[in-house]
Formats: structure tokens, sequence, C-alpha cells
């Protein structure tokens, strides 16, 4: 006898999570590896660098290092990728991918950490992390606003990488999976606003006043996707 479980169709991935998981699946052993100081992490961070703010495509020196493979490559019974999703998410992890190396440049704990409920890994609750916990520093939060209006993709990776300078400067992770599906998403109709609202929310989930597990002070290497 069948079970129903067994003739269910496979549940298709929506594609912002499938461009998350291929983010976190490609950072994580990059960072375990820069943080260790392993040659091939180091030489991999340099290049991708070298391919920030351009878009995906326009650096050979990145087709061999960036796989995307598993876009190309749908599950059992799933559709392929449309042209229009594939150069999207291609978009999505290469900016992502781009912004982290940035991000972790000489920095020697993971400037990518995986968002929890209790850690939330947003870019607002980094940029509200950047703040005084007892206020709001308006500069800082304009940049955030200004990345959330920006008119066009490259526009919007210029802008993120000045928030991720901040970051960097203060030592504050980010959640480069999360954003790499929230950058496949803003390019849609509609995408800008819907991530806006992401990062409205994610600006106020972070505690005025942080526990010390909060803190970034010990080596985390998850690579899992929130």
């Amino acid at each position: 006898m069948t079970t129903a479980s067994a003739s269910a169709p496979p549940v298709a991935v929506p594609v912002p999570q499938q461009v998350a998981k291929l983010a976190a699946a490609h950072i994580g052993p990059w960072q375990e590896g820069y943080l260790k100081d392993r040659s091939q992490a180091v030489a991999a961070l340099a290049r991708l660098r070298r391919g920030a703010g351009r878009e995906a495509g326009e650096t050979p020196d990145l087709w061999n290092l960036i796989d995307t493979d598993p876009l190309h490559t749908p599950a059992e019974g799933a559709r392929p990728l449309s042209e229009q999703e594939m150069v999207r998410a291609e978009n999505a992890l290469h900016a992502a991918l781009t912004l982290w190396a940035f991000h972790q440049q000489s920095r020697g704990v993971p400037m990518h950490r995986r968002h929890t409920r209790e850690r939330p890994g947003g870019l607002g609750a980094a940029v509200r992390r950047l703040m005084p916990t007892d206020g709001i520093d308006e500069p800082i939060h304009k940049r955030l606003v200004r990345a959330g209006t920006a008119p066009d993709l490259v526009t919007l990776i210029q802008r993120l990488r000045d928030i991720v300078n901040l970051l960097r400067r203060d030592d504050v992770p980010l959640d480069y999976a999360l954003l790499a599906g929230q950058l496949y998403l803003w390019q849609w109709p509609d995408g800008p606003a819907a991530v806006r609202r992401r990062w409205g929310r994610s600006f106020h989930e972070l505690r005025r006043t942080r526990p010390a597990s909060d803190e970034n002070t010990t080596p985390d290497t998850d690579k899992d996707a929130s």
C-alpha cells in the first residue's frame, strides 16, 4: 500500500531560499578557511573582492570560483529556473559573496553569522548595532534608508558597500545568506518595497539591551541559511 507521504509531489523550494542556501554553502568553508589562514581561502577572498561592484559574469576570474551549478540542477520533480530567474539569482549571489569578502577582509572574527531569533542577523539589526543602545544615530539610519530607496541594483550594491564598511569597522556581522535571498527578491516588481519592509522590521527586532551572548566574540561558521 502506498502511503500519502510517498506519493506526495516534492515541495518546490522558493528561488530566494535556493539563493540563500547556495550563498551559505559558499561562505561557510571560505570563512572557516580564512579565519584559519588557509591560503586557498585567503586567495578566494582576494578574488571575490576584485569582483565587488560589478555584475555577475563581468569578472571571468570568478567564473570557476562561484559555483552556480545547483541553480541549473532542479530537484526531482521541480521545474528549471527561467532565464530571468537565473540571471537575477546569479546577480544576487555574486553581490552577496563579494560584499561578504569585503566585510571579512582583515577581520579575525566571522563577518557572516546566521540569523536566529536570539541573535538577529538581518541588515536592519546589523545597522542598529552600530548605534548607541539609548538612541538613534540619524546619519547611520539615513544610510539604511538610502539603500532601501536605491533606483537600481548597481546603486543598491554601492550603498550597501558603504554600510558594510561601517559594519566592518566595528566587527558587526551580517547574515549574508539572508541578504542574498533578499537581493534576489529586490530585483522583481514590488520586490524593493518587500525588502525595505524586512529591513525595517529587522532594525526594530534588535532589543535595545543586548544580552552578552549576542556579541560576536566567538567564531560562528554555521553554514545554514535563515
